[in-house]
């Protein structure tokens, strides 16, 4: 967009700072990134470099591929003794963020997230009505 005709606020259709913007973005990765950095170190202090999930270690050659994990999701939660942390390897610590977001859309879609979709006792299972074959025995008889 050029200067004369900036981005307009899709709600109240006022003009929107970008540069204003720009800083405000900037600013704030900045100040996750010095948070994230205190609680990395402060987690690498407390516990072992092994994943919490699948037990792989690590040493300083490959530290940096061992995360800081918060267990509540909250990366503002950030206890002294660590209580909220845990860390995972660069994939399990990927597969629980996935965890939780199959858990929000289920949620969202007004499904019991704990529920065991699987067919078997105390679940219904799913069953077609439309049956592409029926008849096709019949078919297959005429000469």
């Amino acid at each position: 967009m050029s200067p004369s005709n900036p981005p307009r606020h899709g709600r109240t259709g006022r003009a929107i700072d970008t540069d204003k913007l720009d800083r405000i973005v900037a600013s704030a990765r900045r100040a996750s990134d010095e948070r994230a950095a205190g609680y990395r170190e402060q987690a690498l202090k407390l516990y072992p470099w092994v994943c919490g999930r699948c037990g792989r270690s690590f040493d300083r050659s490959n530290l940096r591929e061992l995360t800081v994990h918060h267990k509540d999701m909250d990366h503002d939660n950030n206890p002294a003794d660590g209580s909220n942390w845990e860390l995972l390897c660069l994939y399990c610590h990927d597969n629980e963020h996935q965890k939780f977001e199959e858990r929000m859309a289920a949620i969202a879609a007004g499904r019991d997230p704990n529920a065991n979709d699987a067919p078997g006792e105390g679940s219904k299972a799913k069953t077609t009505t439309h049956r592409p074959f029926d008849g096709l025995a019949d078919l297959l008889k005429k000469d």
